[in-house]
């Protein structure tokens, strides 16, 4: 559960004071949209820490307990504040209650990426549990049954398609793609069905393939057999993960897939 979930569960128990970014000048540690939920003890979110998070926090609870009616925060920060990015930061408030929870949910929640990741395996769970709490809106996809563990995170939709290249037809535009299951073959399938799909509706921004130099050598000739340009085929990105991670560890492979993907957006 992320910290928004967490934060609005509690909320439907005793009332807060919803901080948020509302403009900025210069150089700030958080841009505008960016929000805190403020409770008479403990805070969920941040608007970027230091004495600008401190003043705010404060602020916060005087109005939570009624000791002020100001709803609005301007802070420099310079160094008065001491912090020296120098720019200027406009902060709203709002006291909320159970009654906010719905609007909130929708306030506090960015939009979600589409990220569909083809194959249960270890390195597949590794990322989906990495993912959890970043922008993307998981899809993952396997052929075989009762391959998803118990505990998947929320809103990740767990899905057996057999074929399992058969799920890219449907992909939400705009999806990025991961490709990890358990065999060559049904890599491969899912590959020549995503360039089919780029061919046709070029849509699929990121099509990334978990594999050795030596696996994608391979995987390029019979690309290229099946009538697949070169240009085309250089839409597949493999090996994945930000250049320099070099750990074979799924939870490594993980935070370096998962930086790439943040890299695409």
């Amino acid at each position: 559960m992320n910290w928004t979930e967490h934060a609005l569960e509690r909320l439907s128990a005793e009332n807060a004071v919803v901080v948020s970014v509302h403009a900025t000048q210069g150089s700030v540690p958080r841009g505008p949209g960016t929000h805190m939920l403020v409770f008479a003890l403990g805070e969920a979110g941040t608007i970027g820490g230091g004495h600008l998070e401190f003043q705010a926090l404060a602020h916060a609870r005087r109005l939570l307990a009624g000791q002020t009616e100001q709803t609005t925060l301007r802070q420099v920060l310079g160094p008065s504040l001491g912090q020296c990015c120098g720019g200027v930061v406009e902060l709203t408030m709002e006291r909320v209650d159970a009654g906010d929870v719905a609007r909130l949910r929708t306030v506090l929640m960015p939009p979600r990426t589409p990220l569909a990741l083809f194959g249960g395996g270890h390195v597949g769970r590794a990322i989906v549990n990495t993912l959890a709490p970043l922008p993307f809106a998981v899809r993952w996809i396997d052929s075989r049954d009762e391959i998803f563990p118990d505990d998947v995170p929320p809103d990740v939709d767990c899905e057996h398609s057999n074929p399992v290249q058969a799920a890219v037809a449907d992909l939400a535009p705009g999806s990025r793609v991961l490709i990890m299951s358990f065999s060559h073959a049904e890599d491969l399938d899912i590959v020549v069905a995503c360039l089919k799909r780029l061919r046709t509706q070029d849509d699929l921004p990121f099509v990334g393939l978990i594999g050795s130099q030596t696996k994608w050598a391979t995987f390029r000739h019979r690309l290229e057999d099946r009538g697949f340009t070169a240009e085309e085929i250089e839409r597949i990105t493999c090996p994945i993960g930000v250049p320099g991670i070099t750990g074979k560890e799924p939870e490594v492979i993980a935070v370096a897939v998962a930086a790439q993907l943040l890299q695409t957006l």
